[in-house]
């Protein structure tokens, strides 16, 4: 049954997919555009000056233009400093693109931040925007304060090729979002900086995240409550704690994660590699998950790790051909130098129903094997 209902999220995370594809295709044909570049609205560029107000400027008038097509141009050459700031729709055009090709900058300390009643939840916000296209060859770097981009409340969002670096805590967040397509990006923060998540994923649909290097000191991609069809692919990862569904369920409050396929990926010297995290509690469901084609090493036991309610079991986890061992691992083979002492279990199951297939390192006894 499992292995049906696995199946039929693969086909449909593929649709999804080759959906995007033909939505990109499609929005290129358009002809009605205009452009506003940052430098026309008083934008200075040096890296010292405050250019938010032109960038506001610009976004306004790129958000209202009646037509087809509509983009702000950030151009190469230039390093801009923005204090927080938001870029908030609906817009006019049916497709907004942002194109980044300078190098755009958070205030270097905390107390030259400006932010709304001293509270700074983010440094950048793009909010309530249908059609919202990110691209270009640009870094964003934010050295202080909180998370660093956020996608809220948006719809047929597409985010490509973009640098994303050093925010303190999540780098980048999809919240409260649908068809969301994340692709070649590279994303990365201190290894040994915690809580820095380089993409968060929270009550989102229809979430497609593939192609992408991501170097961090937390989650590579961490998966939270209300999120649902994601499909997370060809991602590098390392360091960082891997790919984690939670953790969920901490306040007793009802928390869902569901259709979730994660396939393609390799690890490199990450501290954990594949966990979904729930707190012991009747309000938490995880259901029809795939872990396929997972690849790469550890520093750190477990590498995998499900951890779910007894109350309520994760169900639907079907895992094929994982192959996650511990880093040195070839070393030892070769030179015969001793693997690390780290006794803990190679992997940890707790309250799972599910799958497996094809070749499994580490093991799960959980799973039911049908080698």
């Amino acid at each position: 049954m499992a292995n049906s209902v696995m199946f039929l999220t693969f086909l449909l995370s593929l649709s999804l997919f080759h959906t995007f594809q033909l939505v990109q295709s499609r929005s290129s044909l358009y002809h009605d555009d205009k452009n506003f570049n940052v430098l026309d609205y008083g934008a200075i560029g040096d890296g010292f000056s405050d250019d938010s107000k032109a960038f506001k400027d610009a976004w306004e008038d790129t958000c209202n233009y009646i037509g087809s097509q509509s983009t702000m141009e950030i151009p190469e050459g230039y390093t801009f400093l923005l204090q927080p700031i938001e870029f908030h729709g609906p817009c006019k055009s049916k497709k907004i693109i942002l194109s980044i090709n300078g190098y755009v900058i958070a205030p270097g300390s905390p107390d030259e931040w400006e932010c709304k009643k001293n509270h700074c939840h983010q440094w950048i916000e793009f909010a309530h925007i249908n059609g919202l296209h990110i691209d270009g060859r640009g870094i964003l770097a934010c050295l202080k304060r909180p998370r660093g981009v956020v996608i809220s409340h948006s719809s047929n969002v597409h985010i490509s090729n973009i640098m994303v670096k050093d925010s303190p805590n999540f780098q980048m967040s999809l919240e409260d979002s649908k068809w969301v397509s994340v692709k070649q990006l590279t994303i990365t923060a201190d290894g040994d900086s915690p809580n820095t998540d380089g993409i968060h994923i929270q009550r989102s649909q229809n979430v497609i995240v593939h192609n992408s290097n991501i170097r961090t000191g937390d989650d590579c991609i961490s998966i939270g409550d209300g999120s649902k069809y994601i499909n997370i692919s060809r991602i590098s990862c390392g360091p960082g704690h891997g790919i984690s569904i939670g953790s969920l369920g901490r306040y007793g409050t009802k928390e869902t994660v569901e259709d979730v396929v994660v396939q393609d990926c390799t690890f490199r010297e990450t501290t954990n590699g594949v966990r979904i995290k729930t707190w012991q509690t009747n309000a938490v469901e995880i259901k029809n998950v795939m872990y396929n084609h997972i690849h790469g090493t550890s520093i750190k036991k477990p590498f995998v790790q499900l951890l779910c309610s007894k109350s309520v079991p994760c169900r639907g986890i079907f895992m094929n051909d994982i192959n996650i061992r511990e880093e040195n691992e070839e070393e030892e083979k070769v030179y015969h130098k001793p693997l690390s002492h780290d006794h803990h279990p190679s992997a940890e199951c707790i309250n799972v129903k599910g799958e497996s297939n094809g070749v499994m390192k580490p093991k799960l006894a959980c799973l039911e094997s049908f080698v």
